[in-house]
């Protein structure tokens, strides 16, 4: 039994040299294009991993710039904060003092804030404002109101008693009436 199987079908007669050699060649182009498919997975596994990878560089771009972003805007804030802080800090009014209690409502709740004369004339006259500064209040001249808005209108404390506005009806009878300026409740 020597020989291969070729040799043995060729003796008995079943397989001639002609087929033989044509069976050859195919079993050898089936053997190359299985090495070309071999290939081509390779190169697209190859092209998947760079395609995965490609992704992931995208996506991690996408989430830095997204951080950066947020750490912009934090800086941004952080800019606003200090410059409301200094402009109150250098304009505010020093030596407003004084014996007369002065209310003013905050949100839903009353303050009050002890001033001199001079100072709650300029309260009542819209002339010096109340704003909230380092966990209490302080008072600044009405030209500085544009500033702050800017930063933060937040901190502005808003006088209500401008906000409620009467009908010229009600203005015309209610300026007969004389209110004094020094009433103190």
């Amino acid at each position: 039994m020597a020989g291969s199987l070729f040799d043995q079908l060729k003796k008995s007669g079943l397989v001639n040299d002609k087929k033989a050699k044509q069976l050859q060649r195919e079993k050898q182009q089936q053997a190359k294009q299985k090495n070309a498919n071999k290939a081509k997975k390779g190169e697209r596994q190859q092209n998947d991993a760079t395609l995965l990878a490609a992704k992931a560089a995208e996506e991690k771009a996408q989430r830095d710039r997204e951080l950066n972003q947020q750490r912009q805007q934090q800086q941004a804030e952080k800019a606003k904060k200090a410059e409301l802080k200094q402009i109150i800090e250098s304009n505010q009014l020093k030596g407003y003092e004084g014996d007369i209690t002065y209310n003013f409502a905050d949100d839903s709740s009353v303050k009050t804030l002890n001033v001199n004369a001079a100072t709650q004339k300029g309260l009542s006259n819209d002339q010096i404002h109340i704003v909230r500064f380092n966990n209490g209040y302080t008072l600044v001249k009405a030209e500085l109101l544009d500033k702050i808005e800017q930063r933060d209108a937040s901190v502005i404390v808003r006088n209500q008693n401008l906000e409620t506005k009467l009908s010229k009806e009600d203005e015309e009878y209610y300026s007969k009436f004389a209110i004094p300026d020094d009433l103190v409740w």
